[in-house]
């Protein structure tokens, strides 16, 4: 593997012209499948995480994911990107998980100590622990469109149409998780 492609696979992308690597997996090549899987198990993890704000929960919403592009993959036609494609289906899955569960204000589980900050000011890891374990407090409906809107940088028409909720609603969710978000990071 060329270190130019390394990078860019490192990087969470696959180039314009990987369509053969894509077109190997969906011939049923696993190691092709593989390969797509290491380059992007992280970003679909993380945005797992992030809404169901749950460690176990996120890695199994993950496997779920990729044993479903695996099966879905000869649907991908290459009108947008793969990875598109991807986050398309890891949103889908995810917000069905959610919704399916029935579970509600789950906290994240810690595996590591947070430091508490008193060998000085707060630095910038200890800031983002603040905020997602702030995020992960958040009700669920809430939790997922603070993270798709304002994380992920999606519309109020798209969030509302994966969620199946009014535009309306998705607005008044906003606006009730950045509230909640305020009032938590303020004490």
């Amino acid at each position: 593997m060329t270190s130019s492609r390394w990078l860019i696979q490192k990087a969470g992308y696959l180039e314009n012209d990987d369509r053969e690597l894509i077109a190997q997996a969906q011939s049923g090549s696993h190691a092709a499948f593989e390969e797509i899987y290491r380059t992007h198990v992280g970003r679909v993890y993380a945005i797992c995480l992030r809404i169901l704000a749950d460690r176990l929960w996120a890695e199994e919403a993950a496997q779920k994911i990729f044993v479903r592009a695996w099966i879905k993959l000869n649907s991908f036609r290459a009108e947008s990107s793969f990875a598109t494609w991807l986050y398309r289906l890891s949103v889908n899955l995810v917000l069905g998980e959610l919704n399916a569960s029935g579970r509600r204000n789950l906290q994240m589980v810690q595996t590591a100590a947070i430091p508490d900050g008193s060998s000085g000011g707060e630095t910038a890891p200890n800031l983002r622990l603040d905020l997602e374990k702030a995020i992960a407090t958040l009700p669920r409906q809430a939790r997922a469109v603070f993270v798709l809107h304002d994380v992920e940088g999606w519309k109020h028409g798209e969030i509302a149409g994966a969620m199946g909720i009014a535009i309306g609603t998705c607005k008044a969710q906003l606006a009730r998780a950045r509230r909640l978000l305020r009032e938590v990071l303020e004490t």
